[in-house]
């Protein structure tokens, strides 16, 4: 799965080394709100039987708050997101299922120097709490613990308000596709 992060990282620089259009896509000031889904995780059961994962759903938000050398801009915002596991045990009706959740406060450098018209890249990093339930063999049992991360990705925009993004990292989901809504 590493070697899938540092691929799709690879890809996006260098396809916005492609485009020299000067334009900057993510300022000061600038906020985003991204709404999404994620495919791959490591949060999965373990032990014996069969799950079916569910398909992870996140929404975060951001805000440019300083411009930095480099050139670029630093961001501060926040994640929620959440998946699912159900199965069985294969044991007559020992089901299961797995719900997870995740609350985080996010940072990421927005790169500007590429010049790319309609482009963002960003890398960061998030400190969340996780919150996992499990409900099976009759018993309900709530966890939470902190956890820590780094992610990078991209948004191409259509218009000045309205993009696509995919993000690659941790969260509840190790790819992240979805919509970005900038205002």
């Amino acid at each position: 799965m590493k070697k899938s992060i540092i691929s799709f990282a690879i890809t996006v620089i260098a396809l916005c080394m492609v485009h020299t259009v000067s334009a900057q896509e993510f300022n000061k000031g600038t906020n985003v709100i991204n709404a999404g889904f994620g495919i791959g995780g490591s949060f999965s059961p373990s032990g014996f039987g069969s799950a079916t994962a569910g398909l992870g759903l996140s929404a975060s938000y951001e805000r440019g708050i300083w411009e930095v050398g480099g050139p670029g801009v630093i961001s501060l915002g926040g994640y929620l997101g959440t998946t699912a596991y159900d199965g069985d045990f294969g044991i007559g009706n020992d089901d299961f299922s797995w719900r997870y959740y995740i609350v985080g406060a996010r940072a990421a450098y927005h790169f500007n120097g590429l010049n790319v018209e309609n482009l963002d890249v960003y890398g960061g990093a998030m400190l969340s709490l996780n919150i996992a339930s499990y409900d099976g063999n009759n018993d309900v049992d709530i966890d939470t613990f902190p956890s820590g991360s780094v992610y990078v990705g991209g948004r191409w925009y259509f218009n000045e308000n309205f993009g696509v993004f995919a993000e690659a990292g941790y969260g509840v989901a190790f790819l992240t596709l979805g919509a970005a809504f900038r205002f």
